[in-house]
Parts: C-alpha cells; structure tokens; sequence
C-alpha cells in the first residue's frame, strides 16, 4: 500500500496535461486513419491496402522538415519522387485497373505519417505509459460515438478471442513504435515496418484467397526501393 501511495505522484506527473493538445490531435489522426484503413481492407486486396500503406515514410520524411526541422535532402527528394512513381503503378490512374478505393488507403497512410511526426513530438518531453495511455482514453470515446453499446454481447467466443488478439497485438505495437521513435529519427524507424508487404501478400493469398496482382507488387518493389535508398542515405 505504501509504495502504491508513493507511486501515485510520479503516475500524475506522467500523465500530465501540458501537452493535451498535442495528444488529441494525435488520436484524432489516428482514430480516423484505423477507420480508413479498415474500409480500405473490406473493398481492396490486403497486399494493395499494405503496398499504399507503405508510402507512408515518404510523407514521413516530407512532414520531418516541415514540422521537425530535419533537413531536405537530395536522398530524401529521390525516395518523395520514386515512391510517387510507385503509388502511381499501384493505383493506375485512367487505367481499368484503378480503384478508388486506393485513394483511402493512400489518404490512411498520409494520416499515419502525421500521427508518427505527432508522436515523435510527444515523446520528447512524455512518457511512453502516458502516450498509450492519452490514446486509449481519448479513443474509446471517439469510438463510442455512434456505436451500439450491445455489440459486444454478440460476438462468439471466437470472435472474443480475435478481438482481444486485436487489442493485445494493437497496443504491443504502438508501445514498440513509441519507444523505438524515443531513441532514433522517425525517418530511420518507419521504413522497417515495409518487411510486411510480403508477409501480408501471402496471408491474403492463403486465407481470403485473393490474387497476386503483379503490378502491386511491382509497385511495391519501387516503393521499397525508394525508402531502402533514403534509409541508407540516412545510415551513412
């Protein structure tokens, strides 16, 4: 009890207020840009959804000047050019191939990339426990906004444990991404998320049967390559 009671002013300094703000506008982003992503994986193959995703770095790399002060590089204005270049094979603009639903998953990964800069902000001056914690707060209210409060009294018990592996998973990786941003540039930890492109490729492929179009994976391949160049411009 003791230590409980001596705990609780370093919890209230952690969950200080002074930067609200700041943690609203982040939640905000990224409770819209779940919401995007998730209509985008519901009308387009996983792999499109994950490849447009995967633009995300380069916005991250665009927002870092603007918002962080980090330099504009040559390296970095050739991944901006070479990831448009793939976004444009992806998506295919006034081709029958294209699908306006591409636009939602490139607007959810344009809020990402703000989210991220958000982040990277906050954790100069908060703690990761605070940032997890302003997150759930903040959007188990934006969530409740026209929800039906019955919901969970539908779902099986598989679909439970699906959902807690949802909430486990979710709230594993933002802990992981906050930290990693404490301790390097956003513009060197974003690009290692791209490892899923392949990985979500075959889970779609094996579970929901979708196709492996060629040409998101072309698309892929130069978005990849784009944000490996800047990556090891960066490292040098």
């Amino acid at each position: 009890m003791l230590a409980l009671v001596a705990a609780r002013p370093a919890l209230r300094r952690d969950l200080s207020r002074r930067r609200l703000r700041l943690h609203a506008l982040r939640n905000t982003l990224h409770f819209a840009s779940q919401t995007g992503w998730t209509v985008a994986v519901t009308l387009l193959p996983l792999a499109t959804v994950f490849a447009l995703e995967f633009t995300m770095p380069a916005w991250v790399a665009l927002f870092a000047v603007l918002a962080l002060g980090e330099r504009m590089s040559m390296a970095r204005v050739g991944a901006l050019a070479v990831c448009f270049v793939g976004v444009l094979v992806i998506v295919r603009p006034g081709l029958g191939g294209f699908q306006p639903a591409a636009l939602i998953a490139l607007g959810t990964a344009f809020a990402f990339a703000l989210v991220a800069i958000c982040t990277k902000k906050l954790v100069t001056t908060e703690r990761t426990f605070a940032i997890l914690f302003w997150m759930n707060v903040m959007q188990i209210g934006f969530a409740l906004i026209g929800s039906d409060p019955a919901f969970p009294l539908r779902l099986s018990e598989t679909q439970w444990m699906w959902a807690a592996g949802i909430a486990i998973g979710g709230t594993t990786a933002h802990y992981c991404l906050t930290n990693a941003l404490r301790v390097a540039d956003a513009i060197v930890v974003i690009p290692l998320d791209f490892l899923r492109i392949p990985l979500i490729a075959f889970v779609g492929w094996m579970f929901y049967a979708e196709k492996l179009d060629i040409l998101v994976f072309a698309g892929a391949a130069i978005i990849v390559s784009g944000i490996v160049w800047n990556l090891r411009a960066e490292l040098r």
